[in-house]
């Protein structure tokens, strides 16, 4: 059977940010490190062009291999900008609990978030050392830029010491952006999830419920320090180094 063609549609992100300004350990993260995003591969070539000015070397995409094949590189792939498929999961379907039921709750998705970095503590430890090697700024993002973008944000946070009050305000910023994220990304993510047999508004519910979302932070960071001491263990045990750590550290403050 033959895949449906969608239309894509670029648009500027509405989840972008740079990280700058975060307390970390020493200082302040500064700006021009890290940008974390909504879906990049969907952006107007303005957009690219705006970033790779304002100095963009590497971008991180953390989408399995069924999003990225839906919609490629996108315009900054017209740029010389390296490149980094690190997805963090197998399949859209794999990131749902046993049953294939959609996450609803905020609580179920920070248990999901821990589970994330055991099972793809290797592509988070590349990423990271990404980001301390990249001669610019990196950017990483999913389709969103919520949970698997937010898994990467704390793991690079935790390695350059920001306390969890820093890690779960700079996840809780996106629940403002929400709706212009699920407006951004239902076209392309729309029609991934149609074809798994899921509704996208459904799975998003949880976004505009009243619970707050940095529950799901605070269940990530506590269910990793309950199974492993350390948040950071499964990623030291993929192979982050504490010569990473320590650039990471020394980029972060330069």
């Amino acid at each position: 059977m033959t895949a449906p063609i969608i239309d894509i549609e670029l648009s500027a992100p509405v989840n972008l940010r740079d990280l700058g300004g975060i307390p970390i350990e020493g200082g302040v993260l500064r700006e021009g490190l890290a940008l974390r995003a909504d879906d990049l591969s969907v952006i107007t070539d303005g957009d690219a062009r705006l970033l790779v000015d304002n100095g963009l070397a590497a971008v991180i995409d953390l989408r399995t291999a069924d999003e990225a094949a839906l919609t490629g590189r996108g315009p900054l792939a017209n740029y010389a900008v390296a490149y980094h498929h690190l997805p963090l999961m197998e399949s859209i379907r794999a990131g749902m609990p046993d049953g294939g039921t959609p996450v609803i709750e905020h609580v179920a998705m920070g248990e999901m978030y821990a589970r994330m970095v055991e099972t793809a503590a290797p592509q988070l430890a590349s990423a990271l050392g990404i980001i301390a090697l990249a001669p610019g700024a990196t950017a990483f993002h999913c389709a969103a830029g919520r949970d698997r973008t937010g898994v990467l944000a704390a793991a690079l946070l935790l390695a350059l010491g920001a306390g969890d009050d820093a890690i779960v305000a700079d996840y809780a910023r996106t629940h403002s952006n929400m709706a212009a994220i699920l407006q951004r990304l239902r076209p392309t993510m729309g029609a991934l999830m149609a074809r798994l047999g899921f509704d996208l508004d459904a799975m998003t519910a949880v976004t505009f419920s009243d619970e707050p979302m940095d529950i799901s932070m605070l269940t990530m960071l506590a269910r990793l320090r309950e199974r492993h001491g350390d948040a950071l263990a499964p990623l030291r045990a993929a192979g982050l180094s504490n010569g990473t750590i320590t650039r990471l550290r020394q980029r972060a403050l330069a």
